[in-house]
This record gives structure tokens, C-alpha cells and sequence, in this order.
């Protein structure tokens, strides 16, 4: 066989054999049906016949987690959806260890999630959205560390409750803010009381002053003419009367 054919046939091998792994990627190898390397970012050989490889993104990938009815620990139905961000930290684990790690991780999100919510109240689920989805985030990061798996964050989306329930949240809502009002009322009352007692208090201990206050009043009545002023003689003003009649 002519050397040149030789030499194309190599070639061609080789070019066969070429396979490009991305910035993001890693690629598993195997030989012979065995696990033998982890392909690192750049063009790397696989010997066909006696080799293969699977790529795996390494990227941050979001799992949408659809509705998953569940009923809470006091007995009111829940739709919860959710997302979950996760990372490959081993290649090697996420290409052995489980079939299908894109689905085996949101099956067993959506498992976590109902369970996680049935150990809680109502109350509990709408005021701890937060304790409660990083609580499922180290259960699902705990069970999918075997995969080669790590789970960053998990985020509660929506909470759907039943009509009647959202009915009565907003009745229970509207009297909230009802007895709010009246609180802060009451207590604007109350101050306005308090000043009023205290400024009596101080016009009653100077003299003169309630006098004073007196006039103030009706100079500002007077500037409508169509009011009519019916004025009373205070006591003291009358006294002094009484003492001039005396000294007459």
C-alpha cells in the first residue's frame, strides 16, 4: 500500500477523532465501556470504536418547578410553584451516578416541596416563604451531593390558595386595618385631650390670660359677618363690678 494512503487514512483518524469541548463543558470519557478521564475545555481525541464521551454543561441551570398541590399541617390546600438553581460540581458523579440529572432533580424538588409543606401552617407557609425554600434547598443539595450535584438557591414563586380562603385573608385584612384606624384615632383624641387639659391648666393660672384667649376667639368669629355674637361677662369682670359698687 502506497505510503501517501497510509498517511491520508491516518489523517482522516485523526480528524475523526478530533471533538471540541466548550469553556462551559466537561466531557466524561469512556474506554471500553469504562469511566477513564474527565475532558478538559479544547479539542481533545476520542478514538472511535474504542471510545466515547458525553458532554455536560457546567453552567448554572434554573429548574422551574410547576404547581404542586399540597395540603398544609391545619388542613388548607395549597398550589405551590417554585424555582430551583443548581450547578454540576462533578461531572464524573452527574454522568455515573443517576440516568437523567435534569430530571431527577425537579421530580424530586417537586417531592421535597410537597412533603415540606405539609409540616406547616397556613401562616407559617405565607409569613416563612424564605425559612421554608431554603429548607427545601438543603434537602434537595443534601440528597443530590451523591450526583455530583450543587444546589445554590431555591426561590418560592407563587402561593395559590382557594377562593374562599382568599376571601376571608382580605376580610381578615380589611378588619386589620379597621382596628388600625380606631387605634390610631383613639390615640389622636387622647393627645388632643391631653394638650387641651394642659393649656387650660396654664390659661387658668395666669391672669389675664383667659382674657386674652376670649377676645382672640372673638375677633376671629367676628370676621364673618353673617355669625351673631352673643358675648358673656366672665365672673371676674363681674366682680370687679361689685367691688366699684361697694366703694361708691
Amino acid at each position: 500500500m502506497p505510503i501517501y494512503i497510509i498517511i491520508l487514512i491516518v489523517v482522516l483518524v485523526l480528524l475523526a477523532s478530533i471533538r471540541q469541548i466548550n469553556q462551559y463543558e466537561r466531557g466524561v470519557k469512556f474506554t471500553i465501556g469504562k469511566f477513564s478521564g474527565i475532558m478538559e475545555p479544547g479539542w481533545r481525541i476520542v478514538i472511535p470504536i474504542f471510545q466515547s464521551y458525553q458532554k455536560v454543561d457546567m453552567r448554572v441551570k434554573a429548574v422551574d418547578v410547576p404547581d404542586q398541590n399540597a395540603i398544609t399541617r391545619d388542613n388548607v390546600s395549597v398550589a405551590v410553584n417554585a424555582v430551583i438553581y443548581y450547578k454540576v460540581s462533578s461531572a464524573e458523579k452527574a454522568i455515573i451516578e443517576v440516568e437523567n440529572f435534569y430530571y431527577a432533580v425537579s421530580q424530586y424538588a417537586q417531592t421535597t416541596m410537597r412533603n415540606i409543606v405539609g409540616e406547616v401552617t397556613l401562616d407559617e407557609l405565607l409569613a416563612g416563604r424564605e425559612k421554608i425554600a431554603d429548607r427545601i434547598r438543603e434537602i434537595v443539595d443534601k440528597e443530590t451531593d451523591a450526583w455530583g450535584l450543587k444546589v445554590n438557591n431555591v426561590e418560592l414563586k407563587d402561593i395559590k390558595l382557594p377562593e374562599n380562603m382568599e376571601r376571608t385573608i382580605a376580610k381578615q385584612a380589611e378588619a386589620e386595618r379597621e382596628k388600625r384606624a380606631v387605634i390610631i384615632t383613639s390615640e389622636g383624641e387622647l393627645a388632643a385631650a391631653t394638650n387641651m387639659a394642659q393649656a387650660a391648666k396654664i390659661l387658668s393660672a395666669a391672669d389675664g390670660a383667659l382674657h386674652l384667649r376670649t377676645l382672640q376667639a372673638m375677633n376671629d368669629i367676628s370676621s364673618d359677618q353673617s355669625n351673631t355674637i352673643v358675648f358673656g361677662l366672665p365672673l371676674e369682670v363681674m366682680k370687679a363690678f361689685v367691688g366699684y359698687n361697694k366703694k361708691d
